[in-house]
């Protein structure tokens, strides 16, 4: 539990990436894509440029992205969305941040599960709220038990995350059964299920919480178009939300941005409808494997990477020594930076795990491999 002010120290994805380019280290901390984005999409975004598009856009969202969003959402994913249900966002975590604001009062609960992206907490922090923390087990997956007693009458939000960023797991049918009996025990509580990995499954498919009638009105759903088109330099998101959740949600939202990048609208309305998720998720997949068979000829141990385009990592054959001491140690003496996982727990523990990130080019990778496997 934690009613504390926010950090005021830089994060870990700055401080590893700061030290990485100081010490010249290969960067598998922060978790971006150094290779080309797609042709038709640049086209796009010159094209959308020539436009007169460069105005405000709707504080909604352009309308053209809004119905290429609905179109797409239920030709790929499977379940309805109406339009007026979307809303653009200046990233997910604009998304996040605003559904806080919107829907959170000071001194309600907000229970978020460890380990967990340290967005979530700070925006709770910020409206007065407390947020409590309830370790996943030892697998990353929920543990059902400890979540429900953690859950009580001042339980405002449920932040849950599939495909988990840090540990790539991804949630099973089992879990969203679990959630459904959840919210029917608590008429006040409401999920804000982060899903910015949505397209990136591998083993097992993702499950939305739009996918169950009964999740569908108590949920607001993050999705990051940074993460699915791979431009997360663009900071361009999208939630959608029932009607009730979203009129609060848009409220705070006019104030807050008012409306994101219109160019940026226009080029992914013409994009949207001609991009083939699959596509990605077997690039991806591809990427993975090639990893994970590398690092088999290492000391390192993988954990099971279900989704996501990160590789979490058993270091305890090598050292002792804790997780953020030995991500230091990696990028000075080794020249690969990697992002600890003790960060991401409200506790700090420490199994020395660490989290690799491989949405880089085979090059990369390859020179990462060669330097991971010689330690």
């Amino acid at each position: 539990m934690s009613t504390l002010s926010i950090p005021s120290t830089p994060s870990i994805f700055s401080v590893m990436t700061q030290l990485a380019n100081a010490h010249g280290a290969i960067n598998l901390a922060q978790g971006f894509p150094n290779f080309p984005i797609d042709q038709s999409l640049r086209d796009a975004v010159s094209e959308a440029a020539q436009r007169e598009v460069h105005q405000y856009a709707p504080y909604q969202g352009q309308l053209s992205l809004r119905t290429a969003i609905k179109h797409w959402t239920e030709q790929h994913n499977g379940y309805p969305i109406t339009t007026d249900e979307i809303l653009i966002t200046a990233g997910a975590t604009q998304a996040i941040f605003t559904t806080v604001q919107a829907l959170v009062c000071a001194g309600d609960e907000v229970v978020l599960l460890d380990p967990c992206y340290d967005c979530y907490e700070t925006p709770v922090l910020l409206v007065g709220g407390r947020s409590i923390h309830v370790e996943l087990g030892q697998d990353f997956l929920p543990d059902w038990q400890a979540i429900i007693s953690a859950v009580n009458e001042r339980t405002r939000l449920l932040i849950i995350n599939s495909p988990h960023n840090p540990s790539g797991r991804v949630w099973a049918e089992a879990d969203f059964l679990q959630l459904i009996d959840l919210v029917n025990r608590f008429p006040r509580l409401t999920i804000l299920s982060d899903e910015v990995y949505e397209y990136l499954t591998y083993s097992s498919a993702h499950i939305s919480v739009r996918a169950f009638e009964a999740l569908r009105t108590r949920s607001v759903v993050v999705s990051s178009f940074g993460k699915t088109l791979q431009v997360t330099g663009w900071k361009m998101g999208f939630l959608s939300a029932p009607a009730p959740l979203m009129q609060r949600i848009l409220n705070v939202h006019q104030y807050l941005v008012f409306s994101v990048n219109s160019v940026m609208q226009e080029a992914i309305s013409k994009y949207l409808p001609t991009f083939n998720p699959a596509l990605i998720r077997a690039e991806y997949e591809e990427r993975m494997r090639f990893f994970r068979q590398g690092l088999a000829a290492s000391r390192f141990k993988c954990l099971p990477c279900e989704g996501t385009y990160f590789q979490t990592v058993d270091y305890s054959q090598i050292s002792t020594e804790n997780d953020v001491d030995f991500c230091v140690w990696l990028i000075k003496e080794h020249g690969v930076a990697a992002i600890p996982l003790s960060v991401f727990y409200e506790s700090k523990k420490d199994l020395n795990h660490i989290r690799l990130c491989f949405a880089k080019d085979h090059e990369t990778l390859t020179n990462a491999l060669e330097k991971l496997c010689k330690i």
